[in-house]
């Protein structure tokens, strides 16, 4: 099924004007017509690499061997998602794709294979690579017209790691990503890289372009008088025994007025838990109780921390802010490349505003996927909407191109 909404068949997406960027989606559930019909919008005689997410239930080597086939000599990379953005909204169970147009982008992408053992060294062999790619096909400045992103196995558990180091050798170039889902089921999460999905891995895509572009994240959640303070965890299994020095799980029920057992997804979605980082506030989602009552998290979490219980703003303006600002700053965007927490979209479902957030999406011709963690700077997140908003080309672009992070 596409959408959670009743009449998703009637929703169209705007017009696909000529443009620096295509956008497309496919339904079909055979590989191979999703893979024709992708290219039968995107392919094009100046088609330089192609950007796909996927819903888990598609049998994936098929899928792989398809769009291999489907865009021969150019590269493809993607992920698996727990939900898509399609050019027409939120869609669920299909394959959305974006092409973009070499004379305007060009991207080299590359595949970590041993995330556990991606150190600062291999780190900056493989941005020198690809800066390197970039440099040698691009006619503007690489160090000042690129950014990264990022596509990691989502339940790796090493986003972390990887990141923190990938940050430091990016240096001043913008990143961001997000980690691939599977519809939920919090078994097998796979990127895709070569004509290959592959797990525990990540795929690095950095992209050089002279339009103007920023890279953005944004939540919804804002800080209450609670704290929880950490008291016994599992850094490696990022499972928290103690908050407070009470079992995880009764502590946490507590603070949000639930039993233990009643405990699920829409509480955790509603009712999130942050780390501040000077004056910004990181949020850490839980992603189960077990049956010890520990709590098993998405990030990272470490004894000593101080989370801080947050509360839920109006979701859907806070984003319809943040986009009018960079339109505002930018132009109508040509395209904006979105990671939407899976959890905000499980909030925006039970308000009952599916609807009204795919028409928001479509308007700004958002396309993209719902994640299990998302990556921006170097930082692993949750329960944000992060990505890059990327402009038309200006007049006066060579004299002021934003490209700000």
């Amino acid at each position: 099924m596409l959408d959670t909404f009743p009449n998703a068949s009637a929703q169209r997406p705007p017009p696909q004007a000529a443009g620096p960027v295509r956008t497309a989606h496919s339904l079909q559930r055979d590989p191979k017509l999703a893979a024709l019909e992708l290219a039968a919008e995107l392919c094009h005689a100046h088609l330089g690499t192609v950007l796909f997410f996927c819903s888990a239930e598609y049998p994936l080597d098929a899928l792989g061997h398809a769009l291999d086939e489907a865009f021969p000599n150019v590269p493809v990379s993607g992920c698996t998602t727990a939900g898509e953005i399609t050019p027409a909204g939120y869609g669920r169970g299909c394959v959305v794709a974006i092409g973009f147009d070499r004379r305007a982008f060009t991207a080299a992408p590359a595949l970590i294979d041993n995330l556990e053992s991606f150190d600062l060294l291999r780190a900056q062999c493989l941005v020198d690579t690809l800066l390197g790619e970039c440099r040698r096909q691009s006619t503007v400045s690489v160090s000042d017209h690129s950014f990264a992103l990022t596509l990691l196995d989502g339940l790796s558990s090493s986003e972390e790691q990887v990141l923190a180091t990938l940050d430091a050798a990016l240096g001043s170039i913008p990143s961001f990503g997000g980690s691939a889902g599977d519809d939920n089921r919090l078994a097998h999460t796979y990127v895709y890289h070569q004509g290959r999905f592959h797990s525990q891995a990540a795929v690095v895509v950095m992209i050089t372009t002279p339009l103007p572009f920023e890279v953005f994240s944004t939540h919804h959640l804002r800080p209450r008088d609670e704290k929880l303070v950490v008291t016994a965890a599992d850094r490696h299994q990022r499972t928290v025994f103690e908050l407070n020095a009470a079992p995880a799980a009764r502590e946490y029920a507590r603070l949000v007025g639930r039993e233990v057992t009643g405990l699920g997804e829409a509480d955790f979605a509603r009712h999130p838990l942050a780390v501040r980082i000077g004056e910004q506030f990181y949020v850490r989602s839980i992603q189960r109780v077990n049956t010890d009552d520990s709590l098993t998290f998405y990030c990272a979490v470490e004894n000593g921390i101080v989370l801080t219980a947050m509360q839920p703003a109006p979701i859907l303006a806070d984003l319809e802010q943040v986009l009018t600002g960079l339109e505002s700053r930018l132009g109508p965007p040509a395209l904006i490349v979105g990671c939407d927490c899976f959890l905000r979209r499980l909030a925006i479902e039970a308000l009952g505003e599916a609807q009204s957030a795919s028409r928001l999406l479509r308007r700004w011709r958002a396309i993209g996927f719902n994640t299990y963690g998302e990556q921006h700077h170097g930082m692993h997140i949750n329960q944000t909407f992060t990505g890059v908003a990327i402009g038309h080309a200006r007049p006066d672009a060579a004299g002021g191109t934003h490209h700000g992070a």
